[in-house]
């Protein structure tokens, strides 16, 4: 069997052929990330298919090789991805600490052909568009939180106040008085009636002329800054409008994801401290259950597992997790579990349990998303939806 090994680059991949032996069969050679270069490879590929059957490699780097794959897929040629931290081992086995594209595609063509791997799973069509849905997702979350520190940041030079009024300055009615009045001087010039039908109309009625003259007071006796009075107005106003407008997108980007997820029969979201949204997460970056033997796999493909340190006599045993597998799937375990430490009995339970034994509340966590990573694996393996048991 001859091998094809590609590096794979967001412009430009790299690819190398080898025989049985390891030996390559021609130097290296570059080709685009685009229809005429896909069509320099697959000539590449056609003259060895003449002599030999042919097998690709490459691997799973970001969301590059897609493309190449899905061309190959079609044409039937025999396909195998790879999980990077594979080539990384067989780099690290050479004498020489040499990285480059061509030694790269070699690497890659040494892992496939020693058969030491297994494919990384490449999924339906609806698993794939529903982990880029919730990945968008979680950035545009990410983006707001950042948008959220500037907000505060601002407010504490401007109006340090602010934060006692109101018991989530990031819920809508705050939001929307900071948008339309940025200062303590223009909620001033309201006026109390004014400010009070404001408060009543973007509450629903729930804040009105008792809020109000709480608000105004704050305004007359704040602290807050005069310097760059305007400049800071104007950065708050428009953070603030950027915090609704990408809010605004999330949740339009939650209801497709539930339009999706409700398609798929994974039961993920009857496990208590798991919502709709983090079940999409992790029922995407999972996609089939049967690409993991047993929980153990699954809690290493999270990274959720401990890191092992032992040499010699020495094993560490205060070991952190190893963080190595999708920190998309990691992080909506995590957050999960947090929920059901206190909402599931038979996990507040056991969270109380490892708090009893003397481990901190992190450690505390941990354990529990790992009994919660067990759990999602039995209601993927079994398609059945969960039932605490004591």
């Amino acid at each position: 069997m001859i091998t094809f090994g590609v590096d794979i680059g967001k412009f430009f991949h790299t690819a190398i052929a080898v025989d049985a032996g390891g030996q390559a069969l021609a130097p290296s050679f570059a080709f685009e990330n685009s229809e005429e270069g896909f069509q320099l490879f697959l000539q590449k590929v056609a003259l060895y298919q003449k002599q030999d059957t042919i097998c690709v490699g490459m691997e799973a780097t970001g969301h590059y090789w897609l493309n190449l794959y899905c061309v190959l897929l079609d044409l039937g040629i025999e396909l195998h991805v790879v999980n990077p931290l594979l080539t990384d081992a067989m780099r690290r086995m050479s004498v020489r600490k040499t990285k480059t594209d061509t030694v790269d595609c070699g690497y890659i063509a040494d892992v496939i052909r020693m058969g030491r791997y297994s494919d990384v799973a490449v999924q339906t069509e609806d698993v794939q568009n529903l982990r880029e849905l919730c990945r968008y997702r979680c950035s545009l979350v990410d983006e707001i939180a950042k948008h959220k520190n500037h907000v505060i940041g601002v407010l504490d030079h401007l109006f340090p106040e602010y934060h006692k009024l109101f018991s989530n300055i990031f819920g809508k009615t705050s939001l929307d008085l900071l948008s339309k009045y940025p200062s303590p001087d223009a909620i001033l010039k309201l006026g109390t009636k004014r400010l009070a039908d404001f408060l009543a109309k973007h509450s629903r009625g729930r804040f009105g002329e008792e809020k109000a003259l709480e608000v105004r007071s704050a305004c007359k006796h704040t602290v807050g800054v005069n310097r760059a009075n305007a400049a800071l107005c104007f950065e708050l106003h428009q953070t603030v409008e950027l915090i609704q407008f990408v809010e605004d997108q999330i949740d339009e980007i939650e209801k497709r994801i539930e339009q999706i997820y409700s398609q798929c029969e994974c039961y993920l979201d009857t496990i208590i401290g798991v919502g709709v949204t983090s079940a999409a997460v992790i029922y995407s970056e999972i996609g089939n259950i049967e690409n993991f033997d047993n929980p153990k796999k699954l809690a290493a493909f999270a990274g959720i597992d401990p890191s092992i340190k032992q040499s010699g006599n020495f094993t560490s045993t205060h070991n952190k997790m190893s963080k190595r597998g999708s920190p998309y799937l990691r992080r909506a375990l995590w957050n999960a579990a947090t929920v059901a430490a206190q909402k599931d009995p038979v996990m507040s339970a056991f969270f109380q349990k490892k708090r009893d034994e003397g481990k901190d509340y992190m450690t505390a966590i941990g354990a529990v998303t790992h009994k919660l990573c067990n759990i999602v694996f039995a209601v993927l393996r079994d398609k059945k939806p969960y039932v605490p048991r004591a």
